[in-house]
């Protein structure tokens, strides 16, 4: 799709993932050309896994898979808005709802999230 572009940062492009219904921001990833092209064909988000250096399919392993319900661009065509239904249980491979579990207060990280499933019944680790 001409309207994204992927060349300007190396050949991806950040993708913010929102869940549709509630609006949490659930997770930041990246998508290159084919990530992005397999999420139009599939209506499930994917992306690039930038420290497995593949393309990542959200839920092939847990379960736990987004399905695409609206995409927004960003002014520069450089950044991607997905709001996804979560399926499954959370986003993050940890065990939360969202990857943003955690805050600063008064200097200390703290844990304002929940967890929703043990990632070694999930992924067996």
């Amino acid at each position: 799709m001409e309207a994204i572009d992927f060349e300007k940062s190396g050949g991806y492009v950040p993708v913010i993932v929102q869940e549709y219904g509630s609006g949490d921001v659930l997770m930041l990833a990246y998508m290159n050309r084919e990530a992005w092209e397999k999420t139009v064909e599939t209506g499930k988000a994917c992306y690039w896994s930038r420290s497995r250096n593949q393309l990542w399919m959200k839920g092939e392993t847990s379960g736990h898979y987004q399905v695409v319900r609206e995409i927004l661009i960003d002014c520069d065509g450089d950044a991607l808005l997905l709001k996804v239904e979560q399926r499954g249980g959370g986003a993050c491979h940890t065990g939360y709802w969202s990857c943003f579990y955690r805050t600063i207060r008064h200097g200390k990280v703290e844990v304002v999230g929940q967890k929703v499933f043990d990632p070694r019944e999930v992924y067996g680790k």
